[in-house]
């Protein structure tokens, strides 16, 4: 970072100094304002690009588990000697299954964590003690 010399004039009034502080601190304000433009901006296409990521995965994913359904009923039928409607319900079956398991699972993680940031209050409180205290 470089830094600049400010140059002082001890001929200047109070005025002219609120003057050019009320200058400075518009400009530093309007220097803020377009670098938060710039990160949300930056933030929003990262998300999108992220939205379209996870879109992209799920249909793939989509595909190949009815491509994997039909090809575990049609070889479960195979063995059934042609039977593919059992293979079909043997498939449907271990699909619903999965499903259950993972819906199952998903409520359970969504279910356990706090998201009420409790490990930040905790050290939240000791900072506060520390503050109050701080020979403690």
């Amino acid at each position: 970072m470089t830094t600049r010399d400010v140059l002082i004039d001890p001929d200047a009034k109070v005025t002219e100094l609120v003057r050019r502080l009320t200058d400075d601190s518009k400009k530093l304000v309007g220097d803020e304002i377009r670098l938060s433009k710039l990160e949300v901006k930056d933030s929003i296409h990262g998300a999108a690009r992220g939205a379209i990521q996870l879109g992209l995965g799920f249909g793939i994913g989509l595909l190949a588990m009815v491509s994997f359904t039909i090809l575990l009923a049609t070889g479960i039928g195979s063995l059934a000697r042609g039977h593919m409607w059992l293979g079909a319900i043997v498939a449907g079956i271990l699909d619903l299954a999965l499903g259950a398991w993972l819906v199952m699972r998903g409520l359970r993680e969504i279910r356990s964590p706090s998201y009420t940031f409790g490990e930040s209050r905790a050290e939240l409180r000791r900072t506060t003690e520390w503050v109050r205290h701080p020979t403690a």
